[in-house]
């Protein structure tokens, strides 16, 4: 676990918030430096000259008439101060830091004048600092108030500091919004395209960097649909072209078919029909599901609906429904899926083979379940790439490696995921797992 947030937004305001917490404390060294510091060399100067007059006033006096002088004195300067800091029972507060070294100086700067004995400063009524002088062996206590003041740094620069630090957040709210926000549209769509569906193209607009990269990305977008298009034309093409001679060479089997070996005859049929399944997979495969319109569907209705066709076919299917709710599909190419998978177990598992239907927390699910070798776990996701087969793991005529592509794509296309798992008695289950309605 780390302190240091992964996302930008969260980086963005721990990056702002500390340059201004960086920029107080250089702001309050600088002014600590160059302004206090300063400032109470010369206050130190001047209240060790006006202590001097003092001092030297009360010694013209007549010792009688400088107690008197010294309470003048102090009465006139303590006029208009409240006592408002006198303490709790009469006890005065200690000095304050900044006082402290005030004292120090000026302390210092006094017995340079001549005052030999001990230095004493107390806290007066409403902040003044007073000071003992010496004469004659008696104690005076001259007030001087409104020296400094009591703190070298007051509430306001602490107003000061959280306001810095509330505007920065603020800031970092506004980078999240004009920065944050393209990128997770950049993001959204980068998701929807690698879910097999064409992102909707993004905004081109806002600061040069951002708009740069939706640029790329929709470019991006573009050539992919185009090589694409491009892919799905090519497939189509060349296997409209194989129908037209292998339509010739079906009808020559069968001009043939009395006249020739019976044996080669049903070799070569087989032969047709295997190649005439391998172009249906390359059409599939270039055919585009997205025209098609969404509709609700029970995946019920469309297991027995496959399942009947299967066995009309010759491939019977057991059918175990779960009864979910009906979700959103494209039933053509939902069905083409099911019929896909349903050929692959007959194909290269064996049978039983059965259909099976269910639902689980807000998705619902269908798989086609066969009962032969299975594949191995590491092949699982190489298979369902484009012309990708099993290599000695499961029996049967190879095909064009496009069956488990289609399934994949057509899964994706609809939001939910493909799996192949092995199954619980043996063999393979085909799970496709769908978001629900």
């Amino acid at each position: 676990m780390t302190l240091f947030p992964r996302s930008l937004f969260g980086r963005n305001v721990l990056l702002i918030v500390v340059l201004v917490v960086v920029g107080q404390v250089a702001s309050a060294v600088l002014v600590r430096q160059l302004i206090v510091k300063p400032r109470l060399a010369q206050l130190s100067v001047a209240v060790v000259r006006n202590v001097g007059a003092i001092r030297a006033g009360l010694a013209a006096l007549p010792p009688a008439q400088r107690e008197a002088f010294a309470a003048r004195f102090n009465s006139r300067a303590m006029q208009g101060i409240a006592d408002d800091e006198g303490g709790a029972h009469g006890q005065r507060p200690l000095l304050s830091r900044l006082e402290r070294r005030f004292v120090n100086e000026a302390s210092h700067g006094i017995a340079l004048e001549g005052e030999g004995s001990e230095i004493i400063w107390r806290r007066e009524a409403g902040g003044s600092l007073a000071v003992r002088l010496r004469l004659d062996g008696a104690d005076y206590w001259v007030t001087l108030p409104g020296v400094l003041p009591a703190r070298e740094f007051t509430g306001a620069w602490i107003a000061a500091s959280l306001t810095s630090a509330l505007l920065a957040f603020l800031g970092a709210l506004l980078i999240h919004r004009y920065v944050n926000r393209p990128l997770r549209r950049v993001v959204a769509s980068a998701h929807t395209l690698a879910g097999g569906a064409s992102p909707q193209p993004l905004p081109e607009d806002g600061p040069t960097e951002i708009a740069d990269l939706s640029r790329s990305f929709n470019q991006m977008v573009r050539s992919l649909a185009q090589a694409d298009d491009e892919r799905a034309l090519m497939l189509a093409g060349v296997s409209h072209d194989l129908r037209t001679p292998l339509t010739k060479l079906r009808l020559g089997i069968e001009i043939l078919r009395d006249k020739g070996d019976e044996e080669l005859m049903a070799r070569m049929t087989r032969g047709v029909e295997e190649m005439d399944a391998i172009i249906g997979q390359f059409l599939d495969f270039a055919r585009s599901t997205e025209s098609e319109a969404l509709a609700p569907v029970s995946l019920d209705a469309l297991a027995a609906e496959v399942a009947a066709a299967s066995a009309g076919h010759g491939m019977p299917v057991e059918l175990h429904a779960g009864n979910p709710l009906p979700v959103p599909l494209r039933p053509r190419a939902m069905r083409r899926v099911l019929t896909n998978l349903i050929e692959n177990a007959w194909r290269h598992g064996l049978p039983p083979v059965a259909i099976a239907t269910g639902a689980q927390g807000n998705s619902v699910w269908i798989e086609v379940i066969d009962h032969g070798a299975g594949i191995a776990t590491a092949q699982a996701e190489a298979l369902k790439q484009p012309f990708r087969r099993a290599e000695g793991t499961r029996s049967g005529p190879p095909g064009a490696g496009l069956g488990l592509a289609i399934v994949d794509r057509v899964v994706r296309m609809h939001g939910g995921t493909f799996e192949l798992l092995p199954a619980a008695s043996g063999g393979l289950r085909a799970r496709i797992s769908l978001p629900g309605a």
